[in-house]
């Protein structure tokens, strides 16, 4: 486990910690009581559930087990055991993934690395889908406080998400601290209120007892399974739990959820439903009903708050997503602006920032209320679940051991849960499930196609580039000799087989070679963070080479790639003397790509490849390197 999670600190550490987790976290489940409920009794629903005694009893008790199955038992007790050198989340799944497959050679593993892709794909919809219902359904408070504003429910609700998506490079560091006692308020008030609607109603209390949810399950299952589709919604948010392990650690995501999120949540559905059995016109916005008339229109502020805040946990994890999936080769190069010089998290992605933007508000227009949107959040919110249970307990068995017996009856059970309100969403399919599917199969055939085209162009660019030890031989050979340039080149590679083309064009084109010459592979391990001491790796080529060396520089999937930083720490002793790295010039070779009709792979594939690489960033940004000292040689490649 990650040192940050706390391990090795204090108890005032730890605090801060889990104040911290409270900000960042659980933003999203934390405001799922809003509309959990409401949208199992809307009647616009296709499926709506009959306001009853026993429906409410059922539903409240459905919606607390739910929650204590999916959130606490398998994420908070199980998955969040899984780490990858502290880091948590459906990408480190995915790296372990591979990175057994790469070990051991099973098929297997890779399967299910690409199921988990699809996993992480439908995050892209979550992030999507999180800002808008979650904003829309804090603005629908308004109706209640003041009815005559419903129409200004959309065009607020655009305002805001616009200007949150506007603020996203300024990074959320400055603001995060601020983040954590205004969802400690949330938490204090949501369940206060709820308190008080169990105070008026307190036989909602005897819901806590499972019997009401497996009697409302097998005695009205033909209501009970089309309400799982919306019973979902209150675990929205628990893969935020396991994707944030990296940055609050284990325990104090545990002690927030047992002792603040979980507790306040709770009581406040119970609040609600205590409500709703008080008075059945109260289905229509239980949440916002529970509350006096004199705190109604604070509470619609700090709801606003409290969405804000978890819309911006998800599109920050967006943008981790994204930025993994780029070092991993998964998406081409984008540009990732680290925003905190302290957390390797916090980063901005311009190209996916707009992007999500632009979405959300196309859902927020087509819409136009949270209960709508609700049919098509819980597909993206269930089917990340099911596959992250899967993957989990793949690891469980192949990576510790864990008894055969014991995966198949404690996975198999879990999955069973999974799949049944996986099997509930797909009868939203028609009314909205389409859609974060929709999203999931574009994303997922991107990351397809990109890394089979990748691997295509590679091994074209292999036989373009040649052996790299042939060509240094070449170059000492050459007669008359190369004339020598004093000072540093530096030539961006793939690897220490093959010759850079940047270096072959400056060959060809100018007849010379820098004094000294670094050939610079930069590879991006399946960790999240690479030691200093283990950064770099010397290759002299042979003492015969005169001054040519070759350098892998490892980063970690999380940090940013800054080369001149890590080529800083290179040992005189390795480099045939000092070398000056401070006018040292940089090489890059820029490919145009050119799709070939060898049935290597479908022309709409190819042509979607070609298309994704305009997205790929600057490579002297990504790789800081000097701007007024870089060269971008160009070639053709042909795949």
């Amino acid at each position: 486990m990650s040192t940050v999670g706390g391990a090795h600190h204090g108890p005032p550490f730890r605090a801060l910690l889990v104040v911290g987790a409270l900000g960042v976290v659980f933003g999203d489940i934390g405001t799922s009581p809003i509309y959990t409920l409401q949208t199992l009794f809307d009647p616009s629903d296709p499926h709506p559930v009959p306001i009853s005694v026993d429906n409410v009893y059922g539903l409240v008790s459905l919606i607390f087990w739910s929650v204590m199955i999916i959130v606490t038992l398998t994420y908070i007790t199980l998955v969040m055991r899984a780490d990858n050198e502290g880091e948590g989340g459906i990408m480190a799944l995915i790296t372990m993934l591979k990175h057994g497959a790469a070990a051991r050679g099973r098929r297997t593993a890779i399967v299910l690395a690409a199921l988990g892709l699809f996993g992480a794909s439908l995050f892209f919809g979550d992030s999507m889908i999180t800002p808008a219902i979650s904003v829309l359904s804090a603005i629908e408070g308004i109706k209640v406080v003041t009815p005559d504003l419903q129409d200004w429910i959309v065009p607020i609700t655009a305002v805001i998400i616009v200007a949150l998506f506007m603020v996203q490079r300024h990074g959320t560091a400055k603001v995060g601290r601020f983040f954590g006692p205004v969802m400690i308020l949330w938490f204090v008030s949501i369940g206060a209120f709820g308190i008080r609607g169990i105070i008026g109603h307190p036989e909602i209390l005897k819901a806590l007892s499972p019997t009401y949810a497996l009697s409302f399950v097998f005695g009205h299952f033909h209501i009970a399974f089309f309400a799982l589709a919306a019973v979902v919604l209150a675990v929205t948010g628990a893969e935020a739990l396991y994707a944030d392990m990296g940055h609050f650690g284990r325990r104090p995501i545990t002690l927030a959820w047992l002792f603040v999120v979980l507790p306040a949540c709770i009581l406040n559905y119970f609040g609600q439903g205590a409500l709703i059995l008080g008075d059945e016109r109260s289905v229509s916005a239980p949440f916002f009903l529970l509350i006096p008339g004199w705190a109604r229109l604070p509470m619609v502020l700090l709801a606003t708050a409290a969405t804000i805040i978890a819309s911006q946990a998800v599109i920050t994890g967006a943008f981790s997503v994204a930025a993994q999936a780029s070092k991993l080769g998964l998406l081409p190069r984008l540009r990732v602006v680290h925003t905190s010089a302290s957390a390797y998290g916090q980063v901005y992605v311009p190209t996916i920032n707009w992007l999500l933007m632009v979405s959300v508000l196309i859902l927020v227009f087509a819409f136009e209320s949270s209960a709508k949107l609700a049919y098509a959040y819980g597909m993206a919110v269930i089917g990340t679940i099911t596959i992250v249970t899967l993957l989990f307990f793949y690891l469980a068995r192949t990576r510790w051991g864990t008894p055969l017996w014991m995966v198949v009856i404690g996975g198999g059970a879990l999955l069973l849960v999974d799949l049944l309100f996986l099997a509930a969403n797909m009868t939203k399919l028609v009314h909205g499930a389409w859609l974060p599917l929709l999203i999931a199969v574009i994303a997922w055939t991107v990351m397809m196609t990109w890394e089979r085209g990748r691997y295509l162009v590679t091994k074209a660019r292999d036989e373009a580039e040649g052996p790299l030890r042939e060509f240094i031989d070449e170059l000492s050979a050459c007669d008359p000799p190369l004339l020598r340039i004093p000072g540093t080149a530096v030539f961006l590679n793939r690897g220490d087989q093959t010759a850079p083309l940047a270096m072959r064009a400056n060959v060809d084109h100018n007849h010379a070679r820098h004094e000294h010459v670094l050939i610079v592979a930069v590879d991006t391990m399946p960790v999240p963070r690479v030691p200093e001491d283990g950064r770099l790796e010397v290759d002299a080529l042979g003492y015969a080479r005169d001054g040519i060396i070759h350098v892998t520089v490892k980063f970690g999937y999380m940090e940013p790639s800054d080369v001149p930083a890590a080529l800083r720490l290179l040992d005189p002793a390795d480099t045939e003397g000092p070398i000056d790295l401070d006018d040292a010039s940089y090489f890059l070779s820029k490919l145009e790509l050119d799709p070939s009709r060898e049935p290597t792979m479908a022309q709409w594939r190819k042509s979607l490849f070609v298309a994704t690489s305009y997205l790929t960033a600057d490579a002297t940004d990504f790789f800081h390197l000097p701007r007024d000292r870089t060269v971008i040689m160009g070639s053709r490649i042909e795949f």
